[in-house]
């Protein structure tokens, strides 16, 4: 149901495009590229933790309605990283676990059920709990080209602005989608942004980062929507976190109280396959149940 937050950013390796430049601040090669996301997605140093935070809404979007506020949504990322096996060009590994909750838009209290205003039936919520998510982010792009950074510097501010549509088989449905359908089809939409001088810092291991992201997606699996016409549209904002400490009380809790594993991150040497929101539904909703 959705490919793992922030990562997609890192598999987006498009030409750097800068609008203004900023002295100290060289993206001319792909380890200056390498070194400059990963001062962004986590730190230069091996194995220190680092969080992303982000909240926002979920709505609905069904022909001849209006769209509907339908969850207030909660999520975090915790990840490590350090160099991918024995490269010595920059390339490293994000190993990560991310949570996303799902909240009564108006009070704010974590959903443990949901009456589904289209069906009229309680169906049981299911969070989002992928672990691992990790990431390989090398000196060459998927077509062989030198890694570019998508960074666009204006004045003192850089961004990154990137969307990716995903169209493939959806994993909870049978060997015949091709014939009958059931792709799964979304798109995700990221902004992040910081400030130059600190990236171009070449004292700082990491830098504050801010995040806008969007998703748009078929109906989620839980809340038993079939084939009915409409999607969900995520529209969240967040950042990188000072210490794990600085987020949400509510998340906090939750994670105390449900996951506790998500205190840390997998160990740099994880190579688990990684988990979506597709693959951990299935396993924790067996059919028929």
């Amino acid at each position: 149901m959705k490919t793992p937050f922030l990562a997609l950013v890192a598999a987006a390796s498009v030409a750097w495009a800068g609008a203004g430049g900023a002295a100290g601040l060289e993206l001319d090669t792909a380890q200056d590229s390498l070194r400059a996301m990963r001062k962004i997605q986590c730190s230069l140093k091996d194995g220190e933790v680092v969080t992303w935070y982000w909240n926002g809404y979920a709505f609905s979007r069904v022909p001849g309605e209006p769209d509907r506020r339908l969850f207030a949504v909660e999520g975090m990322n915790i990840r490590q990283c350090g160099p991918l096996g024995e490269a010595r060009d920059g390339s490293f590994k994000m190993a990560t676990r991310e949570i996303l909750i799902y909240k009564d838009p108006v009070s704010g209290e974590v959903l443990r059920t949901w009456e589904n205003p289209w069906t009229g039936k309680e169906v049981k919520v299911v969070h989002v709990s992928n672990d691992p998510v990790n990431q390989r982010i090398g000196a060459l792009d998927r077509s062989g080209q030198p890694f570019r950074l998508p960074l666009t510097v204006n004045g003192d501010q850089w961004w990154l602005t990137t969307t990716v549509p995903l169209f493939y088989r959806n994993p909870l449905s049978g060997d015949y989608q091709d014939y009958i359908g059931g792709k799964y089809h979304a798109t995700e939409m990221f902004n992040f942004f910081g400030d130059v001088e600190a990236l171009a810092n070449p004292r700082r291991a990491s830098v504050p980062a801010h995040i806008a992201w969007v998703r748009m997606s078929d109906w989620l699996p839980w809340m038993e929507m079939g084939d009915r016409a409409g999607l969900v549209y995520f529209h969240t904002s967040g950042r990188k976190l000072a210490r794990f400490e600085d987020m949400s009380e509510s998340l906090k809790a939750e994670i105390e109280l449900n996951f506790p594993l998500y205190k840390a991150p997998p160990p740099l040497d994880d190579e688990r396959p990684n988990e979506t929101s597709w693959s951990y539904f299935r396993k924790v909703t067996p059919v028929g149940q």
